[in-house]
């Protein structure tokens, strides 16, 4: 089993989202089980520049920086644990970049059987929008959303138990490889939805639809 935690906050391991986030990777520890952190903030992501070279061609982008490296990590890891601030309501701009940039796995269902948890942490402690918002993006990804944890910055040692039963939980639901099924009709409609766009760009995006075809999804 894999496990990959993606981190956006600029003050790294001394923010309180990598505390929080680190507690749900404890609770994960389990025999045979491989982890690895990456920090946003140490790699050169750029804003997209809808050039839809990732569509034409699976994975290519016109833009040199760290981006396919991590898209890479997300599809060979299990569960996925996506951890920023809540910068106004929102995940952090970083965060955000990396997710305009991974556009293919939204077209594509990139992360089909796979499960996502959020880790989000603010001065407020109104961080319900922004965990939502990371379960809509696993979704729209194709992936099954395990529970999210949040916590003000002040209050952060007061949900480390609530992170590590968070991560206990991730690893329940990918070694049982659980479904919910109100996740997968929204994932399926999902599905439905790039349907009918990838049959009419079909000629513009073709290893995307060369993607579908080989999937049986068209």
């Amino acid at each position: 089993m894999k496990l990959l935690l993606i981190s956006s906050s600029p003050r790294k391991a001394k923010s309180h989202t990598f505390l929080l986030a680190k507690e749900v990777l404890r609770g994960c520890n389990i025999k045979k089980t491989e982890s690895e952190i990456i920090h946003l903030c140490d790699l050169k992501i750029e804003f997209c520049h809808h050039c839809e070279a990732c569509h034409k061609k699976i994975l290519a982008c016109s833009i040199r920086d760290d981006v396919n490296w991590v898209l890479k990590k997300m599809l060979d890891a299990d569960g996925i644990i996506l951890a920023s601030p809540n910068y106004i309501n929102q995940v952090s701009g970083s965060m955000k970049t990396f997710f305009d940039r991974s556009s293919h796995f939204i077209h594509c269902k990139r992360l089909l059987d796979k499960y996502v948890t959020g880790v989000v942490s603010s001065g407020s402690g109104q961080d319900k929008n922004v965990l939502d918002y990371i379960e809509y993006y696993a979704h729209t990804c194709g992936a099954q959303y395990s529970g999210g944890v949040s916590s003000a910055a002040y209050a952060v040692k007061d949900k480390l138990e609530d992170a590590y039963q968070l991560g206990k939980k991730l690893v329940q639901d990918i070694k049982e490889k659980r479904v919910f099924a109100d996740q997968m009709k929204i994932i399926k409609a999902g599905r439905e939805h790039f349907k009918r766009i990838m049959q009419s760009r079909k000629d513009d995006w073709k290893k995307e639809y060369e993607f579908w075809q080989d999937k049986g999804w068209l």
